[in-house]
């Protein structure tokens, strides 16, 4: 499957942002799709996922309360609200979406939109 990201950009702390991910072909149904991030040298970590089936969501520990992560009534296509910006949050955002039917997975990236935080 190809993901497109956007919404990235240079903000100030205590402002918002909103990551957007569609999703178009692939052969396989899309069980789960999530946001991670990554900064220099320092490996990719979850930010959020969802299940696209039954809407259930996961967040890292550092974001609950401020990141929302939802579907849109556009098939495969999510949203990050990032609210109230910390320097910290500043990485590159990628997006991620986990194939399955059966025993049969995939998992794709898109190429990442940068979120940068000033202070």
């Amino acid at each position: 499957v190809q993901l497109v990201e956007s919404g990235g950009g240079l903000v100030q702390a205590g402002d918002s942002l909103r990551l957007s991910c569609a999703a178009s072909g692939g052969s396989l149904p899309i069980a789960v799709m999530g946001w991670y991030r990554q900064t220099p040298g320092n490996q990719r970590e979850m930010v959020a996922t969802i299940a696209m089936f039954v809407g259930g969501t996961k967040y890292a520990d550092y974001v609950k309360g401020r990141f929302t992560i939802s579907r849109a009534s556009v098939e495969n296509t999510v949203y990050l609200d990032m609210n109230d910006l910390e320097p910290e949050d500043t990485a590159m955002y990628y997006c991620n979406a986990f194939e399955q039917r059966e025993t049969d997975y995939d998992i794709d990236w898109g190429q990442g939109t940068q979120v940068t935080v000033s202070s």
